[in-house]
């Protein structure tokens, strides 16, 4: 499936309006301090999640498949986009959440290795919400509370590291659910 002008417009629209946020936020806040790095950045990965979900998604006419894809992008953007800006474990400045890439690099592998299959989808995001949840077990080894800031706290660490895991192990079972349906129908 080719991507249509008219879906690519309307994504560029998109990104055009969510980076618009941050931007009228910057008139009226000091809260919100983004320079053009933070913009080109957040607009590439805004579109890029579009244009993913187009040709990829775009291929199945099944909802479940459609809403577990959605719930993916959507879960690794929001972490992207939290550990990016704050941190989960302490600010965006320790270490620890480099840890959170490796999230990402399964979810990747996962999916080049599956072709973006229903099946191997499903293992893969069952495998990323696991590993997002080892990330601050390993991090609590290796950085303990004494050593570095685990702001909020370390529950609050471990329940937003859940937060994430739960979209993961949700896309899981509707990528499972898809590839259930795709059998009976063969």
């Amino acid at each position: 499936m080719i991507l249509s002008k008219k879906r690519l417009f309307g994504w560029l629209v998109f990104v055009v309006c969510a980076l618009l946020v941050p931007f009228v936020a910057m008139q009226f806040t000091d809260e919100v301090n983004w320079d053009l790095t933070d913009f080109i950045l957040m607009g590439i990965v805004l579109l890029g999640i579009g244009i993913t979900y187009e040709l990829i998604a775009g291929k199945s006419k099944k909802t479940t498949y459609r809403m577990a894809f959605i719930i993916g992008l959507l879960g690794a953007f929001l972490l992207f986009w939290v550990n990016g800006a704050v941190g989960l474990i302490g600010s965006e400045n320790q270490d620890a959440n480099l840890l959170y890439g490796v999230v990402f690099v399964v979810g990747l592998v996962g999916a080049l290795i599956s072709r973006f299959k229903a099946k191997g989808m499903s293992i893969t995001l069952l495998v990323a919400s696991i590993v997002q949840m080892m990330v601050p077990i390993t991090a609590l080894i290796i950085w303990p509370p004494s050593e570095i800031s685990w702001a909020p706290s370390v529950i609050g660490v471990f329940l937003l590291s859940g937060f994430f895991a739960l979209l993961f192990y949700l896309s899981s079972m509707l990528f499972k659910r898809s590839s259930i349906h795709e059998m009976n129908l063969n």
